[in-house]
């Protein structure tokens, strides 16, 4: 009974994802698809009726994790234990009926949800086994974090971080010890084998920053960040070597802004850094997610309608609000009704939002997460 049911329920999700106009199936179609274009951060050790409805209403397609509420200056956000983390994640999954990426930032050291004091396997910083660059090593280290985040039924590791080590003094790349490396070659391996060794355990992983944050003096959390005179080229060797071996999983945008590639926007909003370069250019074919679109580098300079559509329009896949700069309950309500409005008027096309969505579904069934959420819910 449970295999058949499994297999009629993907049966009509693949009859839907083909479907060549979803509207004439599902009237409610295009609340659907902009709510899978939706990554959202909420308060709360259990499901709090915001998320429920973000989830079960608005359709997000996805939520994220933190474990520090920074507005609040709270220590306890969505993760206590094991065994609490475990059940609040099922539970988000249960309410959702497309299932979702549930994500965190479990880079390792000092950017670390998951801590040993909350019950948590210790784990090593990126910097720390770029300075070793032994595979075993690196493979050890991810296969233990990918691990950890499949027995607590998180997909999605915001991880690895591509950026070079090109500034040390960065306060939020180097002085962090993010970065594998300044040389790219070193990065290129350790991330290889940080993606692979997730892949083996069915957790989704994420380049960034593209294209580049390791450079930079500023920190995007906090100001706008101009890298212009300080980024290089070789920056986005990581990118194009994982590409062109086939890599078409997750990318996440920096805020940074780079005159050298868009006299007007960021990276987050600029379409010939995203379109252009990372689509155009270096050939990525897999999903694209903002960093949190409340930073400041972002939220501080456009208004919210203004960012929505730029980051669209340049190719933006998954607006991630990850509350935890700001607070906003509506912050989900907000860019739905934005998305609507932009195409109601015609500043986007439906065409703009089916290209996402099914670049969003395919990741999800490459990833098998229909089936998971599936017989995790029965």
């Amino acid at each position: 009974m449970k295999k058949s049911l499994v297999a009629a329920a993907l049966l009509l999700f693949f009859c839907l994802l083909d479907a060549p106009c979803f509207g004439a199936v599902q009237p409610d179609s295009l609340s659907i698809k902009i709510g899978q274009m939706l990554m959202i951060g909420f308060r709360g050790l259990t499901v709090a009726p915001e998320i429920a409805a973000d989830i079960t209403q608005r359709r997000i397609g996805g939520a994220v994790l933190f474990d520090y509420d920074v507005p609040s200056h709270t220590p306890l956000r969505n993760i206590s234990t094991p065994a609490q983390l475990s059940s609040l994640t099922l539970e988000l999954q249960k309410l959702s009926a497309i299932p979702l990426f549930i994500a965190i930032d479990q880079e390792g050291g000092k950017v670390n949800r998951l801590k040993p004091a909350r019950g948590f396997p210790a784990s090593v910083s990126a910097e720390r086994l770029g300075l070793l660059d032994n595979p075993d090593s690196t493979r050890a280290a991810a296969l233990q974090t990918a691990r950890t985040l499949k027995a607590m039924h998180i997909g999605m590791n915001l991880a690895p971080v591509a950026d070079l080590n090109s500034n040390p003094l960065n306060p939020v790349i180097g002085k962090l010890s993010r970065s594998f490396s300044a040389d790219p070659a070193v990065v290129i391996r350790n991330i290889v084998q940080t993606c692979n060794s997730y892949r083996t355990e069915g957790i989704i992983p994420t380049l960034k920053h593209f294209p580049g944050h390791g450079s930079s003096t500023t920190d995007t959390h906090l100001d706008f960040t101009d890298i212009t005179a300080s980024w290089s080229e070789k920056e986005l060797e990581p990118y194009r070597s994982m590409i062109a071996s086939g890599y078409c999983d997750a990318v996440m945008t920096a805020h940074v802004f780079n005159g050298n590639l868009d006299s007007l926007y960021p990276a987050t909003l600029s379409k010939a850094t995203i379109d252009g370069l990372l689509r155009g250019k270096l050939g990525f074919k897999g999903v694209i997610i903002s960093d949190d679109m409340q930073m400041c580098a972002i939220a501080d300079h456009y208004g919210l309608e203004t960012a929505i559509r730029l980051a669209i329009d340049a190719g933006v896949d998954i607006l991630l609000f990850g509350n935890n700069t700001a607070y906003d309950p509506a912050i989900t309500t907000k860019a739905t009704e934005i998305i609507k409005s932009l195409l109601a008027r015609k500043v986007i096309t439906t065409e703009r939002i089916d290209r996402s969505y099914r670049r969003i579904m395919e990741l999800k069934q490459r990833y098998n997460l229909f089936h998971k959420s599936l017989t995790s819910s029965w």
